[in-house]
């Protein structure tokens, strides 16, 4: 047996999914705040898997620690259910989208929480306007060396990632010419964007107790880059992503990040690690990535020239070719290959758009591809 085996005992690069929906009203198409009526039934059924957002129309839920990539679509897809079947009960839809096509976030209301008041009085109106959607992909680490070194290393890859995600070309009723205006809105918060490079998860840790006692955070998970190693659960956290309309997209994103993870950690282990980049290279990746998506140029930094975004993700797709098999998720990230050739969820917006010149068919097609292969639980 390989600790590279999900089945094996010393398998430690599980995977945990997060993902934070929409609460829409069918009728306007508007957002709804309605997370203080869900959460209450919503822990009955999901217990800790369900938590409330600052806003009251996300709502936030989260896999349990999988070891495949098979364990992980079983969840999603109930979670998926169990939240439209719980939102139904008061005629309301889900939607997994970056942001809301034209709903602003002078209407929305605060979730009544100490934390999510102190940070509105701390960011003002930064966080009020923080009204967007990720999709947060944990892998397991064997401890928090290892996370350091593949987190200098996984770096580069999350623009790719971005590209494959984007899911929020809408901003307040404008098309925004950006393919993840999330980005663009998150980028308003302190420690957020690529993180830089650290020696070791000494020289990390030093510089979060620092933050501490200088009192510009009071907890790590207050570190909001697009990478991280998480402060509670031991996993590197990758949080770049716009949440993926489709099911079979967010499982595809979430297998090839198990999947370069552990391929990163052979080379590790083999001593033909991949190159470290710097934060100010990656940032003209994300960039790019944010405001083309998969239709834009990358630079290839090895070649030093542009490359079509495009034939980056099948690059990336080869690069994991001898762990797919062995962690049973080749048909999910090979789905990458679908997604790089016929667009991501912002391109399929602008086109219903462009065909329509109407949102609201924009967010009865979200409504309906968030619920693709998914059925809402029926609750009495």
């Amino acid at each position: 047996m390989s600790v590279y085996n999900p089945m094996d005992a010393d398998f430690a690069f599980t995977l945990g999914i997060e993902e934070e929906y929409q609460v829409v009203d069918p009728e306007t198409r508007e957002l709804r705040s309605y997370i203080t009526q869900i959460l209450e039934p919503g822990r009955v059924i999901l217990r800790e898997q369900i938590k409330p957002e600052m806003h009251q129309s996300i709502v936030e839920v989260g896999t349990r620690p999988c070891r495949t990539i098979s364990e992980a679509r079983g969840e999603i897809v109930h979670l998926r259910g169990a939240i439209a079947g719980l939102a139904a009960r008061h005629n309301l839809k889900i939607v997994a989208a970056g942001t809301h096509p034209f709903s602003s976030w002078m209407q929305q209301e605060i979730t009544p929480h100490e934390r999510y008041y102190g940070v509105v009085d701390e960011m003002q109106d930064v966080a009020l306007q923080l009204l967007i959607f990720g999709m947060h992909c944990h892998v397991g680490m064997p401890n928090n060396d290892v996370a350091i070194e593949l987190m200098n290393v996984a770096r580069y890859i999350c623009p790719h990632l971005l590209a494959l995600s984007t899911s929020s070309p809408f901003w307040m009723g404008r098309k925004t010419g950006f393919k993840s205006y999330r980005s663009v809105i998150f980028s308003g918060f302190p420690r957020t964007g690529t993180p830089p490079s650290f020696n070791s998860a000494g020289e990390f840790e030093r510089y979060i107790q620092l933050l501490i006692n200088t009192g510009c955070i009071d907890n790590g998970k207050k570190i909001w880059w697009d990478l991280r190693p998480h402060p509670f659960f031991g996993t590197l956290e990758f949080r770049v992503c716009d949440i993926a309309t489709r099911v079979d997209e967010c499982l595809a994103l979430a297998a090839v990040m198990q999947a370069l993870v552990v391929k990163f950690y052979m080379m590790f282990e083999e001593n033909t690690t991949f190159r470290v980049y710097r934060r100010a290279l990656i940032n003209e990746n994300k960039w790019r990535a944010q405001r083309y998506g998969l239709l834009g140029k990358m630079i290839d930094f090895g070649k030093r020239s542009e490359v079509e975004t495009k034939r980056l993700v099948y690059e990336m797709v080869t690069l994991v070719d001898d762990v797919v098999d062995m962690l049973g998720s080749r048909k999910e990230v090979e789905y990458l290959l679908h997604i790089a050739d016929n667009g991501s969820s912002a391109d399929r917006q602008l086109a219903v758009f462009e065909q329509t010149n109407d949102l609201n068919a924009v967010v009865d097609n979200l409504i309906a591809e968030t619920m693709e292969g998914v059925e809402a639980m029926r609750f009495e």
